[in-house]
């Protein structure tokens, strides 16, 4: 079974950092093009981020371009977000994606 593990969560102030990890298994993740997706309290689901197999082909949405980086271990089968420069709308549930599976997600709360 596809397994995504998102984690690193938690609450920042304005302007801070955090670094999110999505741990896979299930699949083969070394292969596989992985996404970030994230949904704001009483909104609908917003694409973050994307990157390929060999982290050559990276996307961001214009929302977090230049604030957020993505990465990812294939020798550990995890994928990362570091997110700084917080804003309180970044405030989200932020969940990883394979293919049209996704994983539970983990909450980021931007507030002072």
């Amino acid at each position: 079974d596809v397994q995504l593990q998102a984690s690193g969560g938690g609450l920042v102030q304005p302007g801070g950092s955090l670094r999110l990890s999505c741990a896979t298994s299930g699949f083969p993740f070394s292969v596989s093009t992985m996404k970030w997706f994230r949904q704001a309290p009483g909104k609908g689901i917003e694409w973050v981020s994307s990157i390929d197999s060999e982290s050559a082909l990276i996307t961001y949405s214009e929302a977090v371009k230049g604030r957020f980086i993505i990465s990812r271990d294939n020798g550990k089968k995890t994928l990362y977000l570091q997110m700084n420069s917080l804003k309180p709308e970044d405030t989200a549930l932020y969940f990883c994606v394979y293919d049209y599976d996704e994983g539970p997600g983990t909450l980021v709360t931007v507030s002072s």
